[in-house]
């Protein structure tokens, strides 16, 4: 069967058109997606032509790694699991475009496995998992940190987990104003904050000459984790040498993430309500790529692919 998809088919050029499926394995699914996420992070990239050669990369592709929907059918080692609402990680079940994520789609074939059950009463919230499992992860890499630059989505997340955790509410730096809004902690102008003995600090705002600013406010051997995905970074050598500055990179957000984000969700400790600010039908992907990338207003912007 055919599936409509999202498609890059070359740098910013995108269109929305028929992809033939893969047929069902005995231990696949295939799920009728109900929205999908447009992330500005890795997405961006891929938009701009400036993504790394990473396995599987190339055009055309399907984008996307944060879509939820409802299990429609099954091959025979998976039948239990149909009428389930999953959160969908990505696909690889395209004829005819790559699926180096392939989330981005009307309907999807995956593993079983890979298709994680979540509360339906998420709603289109459940897209986030997958930013919010990455925020966890860069928990656990880098320690609880006492200040977190940037204010869009994933330093929100960040600063919602590091709270949902126990650990004492982060400080966050935002340069938009537009985006200092009041939350269960400090978001501020950076010029405005005096302090220079963070001893945890994480970045979430993918800019390239962040660690010139963290090193300059960090306290001795104390640590910088990188959250976001960067083209290229480079830093002034004396500060971090002076502060015997630590650097930890967070990379991909694991199984063990998710459950950690599941449960504190479950607990009543995380809510993810009130993050995307953006949606719009599937239909009019080709206006909403651009708007998630350029439009500071929009924090997240969800494809609802129950409207084409």
């Amino acid at each position: 069967m055919d599936a409509i998809a999202v498609i890059l088919e070359a740098p910013e050029t995108l269109s929305l058109r028929p992809l033939a499926l893969v047929p069902i394995g005995p231990a696949d699914v295939r799920v009728a997606i109900e929205w999908s996420g447009i992330s500005s992070g890795t997405e961006k990239l891929l938009w701009a032509g400036r993504m790394p050669s990473f396995p599987g990369m190339g055009y055309p592709l399907v984008p996307g790694y944060e879509s939820v929907g409802r299990i429609v059918d099954a091959g025979s080692d998976a039948r239990a699991r149909i009428s389930e609402w999953v959160f969908v990680p990505g696909a690889n079940c395209f004829q005819g475009a790559r699926g180096l994520f392939g989330g981005s789609a009307s309907t999807v074939v995956m593993p079983a496995a890979r298709a994680i059950p979540i509360r339906e009463t998420l709603g289109r919230d459940g897209i986030l998992l997958a930013l919010a499992a990455t925020a966890f992860h860069a928990i656990e890499v880098g320690g609880v940190p006492e200040l977190v630059i940037g204010h869009g989505i994933l330093g929100r997340l960040i600063a919602r987990i590091a709270i949902a955790s126990g650990g004492t509410a982060p400080t966050v730096w935002e340069t938009d104003a537009s985006r200092r809004d009041s939350f269960d902690y400090a978001v501020i102008d950076p010029a405005s904050d005096e302090r220079r003995d963070y001893a945890a600090i994480c970045d979430a705002s993918g800019a390239g000459d962040v660690l010139d600013l963290a090193f300059a406010r960090i306290a001795k051997r104390g640590s910088v984790t990188l959250a976001g995905f960067y083209d290229r970074l480079a830093f002034a050598f004396p500060p971090a040498f002076m502060r015997e500055a630590r650097l930890n990179i967070s990379a991909e957000f694991t199984p063990g993430d998710i459950a950690g984000v599941l449960a504190l969700i479950d607990a009543g400790l995380l809510d993810l309500s009130g993050l995307i600010t953006h949606a719009r039908p599937a239909g009019e992907a080709a206006d909403a790529y651009p708007q998630a990338f350029t439009d500071t207003a929009c924090l997240k912007m969800v494809l609802d692919w129950r409207t084409m």
